[in-house]
């Protein structure tokens, strides 16, 4: 079953097109790594999901709901944990969960509580007692007490450190094992979300640059010198942390005068390539073969 499918899916704000004709489907299971840099479109696309935005056109479906006809199914059916946890300052832990259950009665308040307690998280500390990464653990142990098949992640990392990243990332991986949750965990970090994503979804300027299982993208991409440019399947020019240019191409194993591409190589790549899309508006074909050609 695919958990989110979109078709044209597109949003614009005034005169900005923040997501133009996003066509992909995210099958049920593991964790989607949606990357790109602030401003791509990420959260958009999350909120859509949500049913906190309508889209300005094409179509949108959460496990196989339209959150735009049916926002209560939808909602029902998505756990969603935002860049900065969404905690009352005032409210305990325990509260927290009291008030999730009233919001939703088929809230695991226990669930939760079983999660918070392995992590030593007090369930009677108020809010403004816990860490930043004590904040988003609450934050997603709510999430997945909800018991939601589909769980949305805009950026949790953003604000942690490298400790509580860490941590973060293990409950949420050990969820999608034993909760059989599909998870879409965005972020403009690649390392951030490299230990634990199964597929890879890059986006750019509000439009798919790339949607594969990341298996598939390692097995797919190789790099080559920068003076490689006749190097069959080039996708883009990229930079290193060092600023040296390196060539992203897409290739078989043993292409001569090339290497394996890491994950960060291969966004880099096609965030590089995106930027010779326009970035106003829906393609049309033309356009889309001129921005290929250039």
């Amino acid at each position: 079953m695919a958990a989110i499918e979109t078709s044209g899916l597109s949003k614009r704000y005034r005169r900005t097109w923040a997501l133009s004709e996003v066509d992909l489907t995210v099958h049920a299971g593991g964790v989607t790594a949606l990357v790109g840099p602030n401003g791509a479109g990420k959260s958009t696309l999350l909120k859509l999901c949500v049913g906190f935005e309508r889209p300005t056109a094409g179509g949108l479906r959460v496990w196989g709901l339209d959150p735009t006809r049916d926002r209560a199914g939808a909602v029902a059916s998505v756990g969603y944990v935002p860049q900065d946890p969404s905690l009352y300052r005032e409210l305990t832990v325990e509260e927290h969960l009291r008030f999730a259950t009233s919001l939703r009665p088929r809230f695991d308040a226990e669930h939760a509580r079983s999660r918070l307690r392995r992590l030593q998280i007090p369930l009677s500390a108020p809010a403004t007692d816990l860490s930043g990464g004590q904040q988003a653990q609450v934050s997603l142990a709510i999430a997945l007490g909800t018991r939601a098949p589909v769980l949305l992640l805009d950026e949790p990392l953003a604000n942690l450190d490298p400790l509580a990243r860490r941590e973060f990332l293990t409950v949420l991986g050990e969820a999608v094992r034993t909760d059989g949750v599909t998870a879409v965990l965005a972020s403009h970090v690649v390392a951030e979300v490299e230990p634990v994503c199964d597929r890879l979804l890059v986006l750019g300027q509000g439009r798919v640059l790339l949607h594969e299982t990341v298996v598939e993208a390692l097995g797919a991409h190789r790099v080559a010198p920068e003076g490689a440019l006749d190097t069959p399947g080039l996708v883009a020019l990229f930079p290193d942390r060092a600023g040296t240019l390196h060539a992203l191409v897409q290739a078989a194993s043993d292409t001569p005068s090339t290497r394996p591409a890491t994950m960060e190589e291969i966004v880099m790549g096609y965030l590089s390539a995106g930027r010779a899309a326009p970035t106003a508006g829906p393609l049309t074909e033309a356009a889309t073969a001129l921005a290929v050609a250039s």
